[in-house]
């Protein structure tokens, strides 16, 4: 009976690790294009199986052969992801994040923007940026120009001037990273949207509305400055309130006591 015990707590222990484990991989791979080679790869291993169910000889040949190589192919398509989990585990961060790192870089990407949309709205210069939470934003990525860039203040203003390459379309931010500009966005087709929203706007509430991004636009009509969330849109709202909210959404959720809130910390920086 003890015997009986002590394998059934084993097997326990060892299907927890393994599910962690699977776990931190998914997290890595999330949002990258290897989420759609493993939806390629879940076809093969179905058909495989479905040609040994039915006794398709020559079908399980095929998938047979296909296997030989698959290892090789598997490391030859996932080298990125495979190389960026070494790296991780070579620095120690593979199972284990640093929330005062992640927390110090959303501050200052935070802080650009900011600075940036604040520049933006003086001059009536419009613009759209997406900050990626949970859900991959990755085909909207692609739709775009990829940058893989800082974010910097200078970086957004130039992005948006008029008449430049990358001003039509939408930037999007995944963490501390502007991955792309000119990111084609899908527009709401809420019918109870004020008809004063331009195109902008439209895309703001409907990138929030099959997603949990976050949006921040700037009016080219009027300079006004807006954020769309949850389907959502705050329109006007002002400097202070945009900074605690930014934060609020975006910061690490395991980072939830601050003796000083970050708004109140970057206004401290910005008045020097």
């Amino acid at each position: 009976m003890d015997l009986i015990a002590d394998i059934s707590i084993k097997d326990i222990i060892d299907i927890l690790i393994v599910s962690y484990v699977m776990y931190q991989l998914i997290l890595l791979i999330r949002g990258t294009r290897a989420i759609q080679l493993l939806k390629g790869i879940l076809v093969v291993v179905i058909t495989w199986a479905i040609s040994i169910w039915f006794k398709l000889n020559t079908l399980q040949w095929m998938m047979n052969q296909m296997f030989t190589f698959g290892v090789l192919a598997v490391i030859i398509i996932f080298q990125p992801e495979l190389r960026r989990a070494l790296e991780q585990l070579g620095r120690g961060t593979l199972f284990s994040r640093s929330t005062s790192e992640e927390d110090q870089e959303i501050t200052r990407g935070i802080g650009e923007l900011i600075k940036a949309v604040n520049y933006l709205s003086q001059r009536k210069i419009g613009a759209l940026l997406v900050f990626e939470r949970e859900t991959g934003l990755t085909d909207y990525v692609e739709s775009g120009i990829e940058l893989r860039s800082v974010i910097s203040s200078e970086l957004l203003i130039n992005i948006f001037i008029p008449n430049t390459p990358l001003h039509d379309g939408a930037v999007i931010i995944r963490k501390s990273t502007l991955m792309a500009a000119g990111c084609y966005l899908p527009l709401s087709e809420n019918p109870f949207i004020s008809k004063e929203l331009g195109t902008r706007h439209r895309a703001a509430i409907g990138m929030s509305e099959v997603s949990d991004a976050i949006s921040v636009i700037v009016s080219e009509e009027t300079g006004q400055i807006s954020l769309a969330m949850n389907g959502h849109i705050i329109r006007n709202i002002h400097e202070e309130a945009l900074l605690s909210k930014l934060f609020e959404e975006l910061k690490p959720k395991t980072n939830t006591k601050q003796k000083n809130p970050f708004w109140k910390r970057w206004r401290v920086r910005k008045n020097g």
